[in-house]
Formats: structure tokens, sequence, C-alpha cells
């Protein structure tokens, strides 16, 4: 199956994501779904080992509707975005050219070593809880990082590796103002909204925060990042 994107600079908005998505998992996956006008872009941030799970999700515009929900490797999607490069090579971008929708083969290879996908945020029902400044995300993401880096010795195996991060990327991220309770957002989203570049290169902008059930959304103009505390799945 392929999906038809508008122009170009959808297809480089999809290998973007899909190359943020593999400096995370080089053998990570990649959901993609497909309902009418629009496509949306899964990829996992972070799930199992007793830690949150983390999404984060991309929406894009389609030339043409389509509905499909299909979850698979980002290597495959790699070697799609290579075969299309191939087909192009030689060719040169005209005004023209580069708004002309362009077709993008689905893989039909299933992601098996995907269980996050089967983890169902909510698409409706978010209740706002107001802003967090991305510099307070970017704080929080930097310094999770550090502290992975510096805790885990040379040598130390995945599971050790993998307990370390559901350990720092598990906490809470804020507190409330007026009472100082904690807010049960994991700092895991803000290492997602990092990585995945949904901060920009800003420094006075911030992020919109919404829950639903368990489910904790920061919304930015880039993209948005889904989270829930633990991986109960």
């Amino acid at each position: 199956m392929n999906l038809l994107l508008p122009d170009l600079s959808s297809l480089t908005d999809v290998r973007t994501f899909v190359g943020r998505a593999r400096q995370i998992d080089e053998g990570g996956a990649i959901r993609l779904v497909g309902h009418g006008p629009t496509l949306a872009m899964y990829a996992c941030a972070l799930h199992g080992a007793g830690g949150p799970t983390v999404l984060a999700l991309r929406v894009l515009a389609l030339a043409e509707p389509a509905e499909v929900d299909a979850t698979v490797p980002l290597a495959s999607m790699a070697d799609r975005f290579a075969r299309i490069d191939r087909l192009m090579a030689g060719s040169r971008p005209t005004p023209r050219s580069v708004g002309k929708p362009i077709e993008m083969p689905v893989p039909p290879t299933t992601a098996t070593n995907a269980s996050w996908a089967g983890v169902a945020p909510p698409r409706s029902g978010w209740d706002v809880h107001g802003v967090v400044p991305f510099a307070l995300l970017r704080q929080a993401a930097r310094a999770g990082i550090d502290e992975v880096a510096a805790g885990v010795p040379a040598g130390s195996g995945a599971s050790a590796v993998a307990r370390l991060r559901g350990l720092v990327w598990g906490r809470t991220l804020l507190e409330d103002a007026s009472t100082g309770a904690s807010v049960g957002v994991p700092a895991g989203a803000a290492f997602a909204a990092e990585a995945f570049g949904f901060l920009g290169k800003t420094e006075d902008d911030s992020a919109s925060l919404h829950s639903a059930g368990p489910w904790w959304r920061l919304s930015t103009a880039r993209g948005h990042v889904l989270a829930r505390g633990s991986s109960l799945f």
C-alpha cells in the first residue's frame, strides 16, 4: 500500500520523525495510522522495565484519503526512503516538482517487537492543565540524560540500563504551584519532547499540558508527547 503525501517537504517530515526515532531505538518501530485526510505517526520513546510509557506523535495531512493502521520496523521505513531517493536520483528539484504529491510505500512487514503499539491513548476527552515552559522541559531532559549516562558503568547489561532509565524517567516532572502536590507527568515526557525535536530552538515558548484518565499529553506546534506513569502492558 502507498500513502500519497502532499509534497516533498511532507516526505522529509516523515523521514525526520523516523530518523529521530531510530536515534532512540535503532531496532524500533513506527505506527502509521491513516484515517481519511490525515496521517498520525507514533513512535516509542520509553516503554517497559517498570518505567513510564512515553510515545511521540506527529500528525500530517495526506494528499489522498487513506485507511491504514500498520506498525512497521523503522529500518523498513529507512529502506523505503532509500528506494525513493534512487528513483529521484538525477532529477533536479523545481518549484513544481517540490509541490507535487509523492507516494510513500508502507512496508508490508509488521514489527514484532512493538508491544507499545497496543497501548491506545484516547483521541478525545482531554482536559487542559495550563502550560509547561520549554526551558523546564529542556532542563529536565538534559538532567535525566546526564544521570542515566553517569549511573550506568561501562559493560552494564541492557536490563540494568533499562531499570535505571525507568527509574529516572518515571519520576514526576511537575508540582502543583498552589498545593505543592506532585502532578503525575513522568519526566520521560520531557525526554521525548526534546529527543523528537518538538521543542524547536526557542527558549521562551511553552507546551500545553492535557490529561485524560491515566494519560498526559504535552503539545507543541511541532508534535505531541503522550505519557502514562508506568508500563502496565
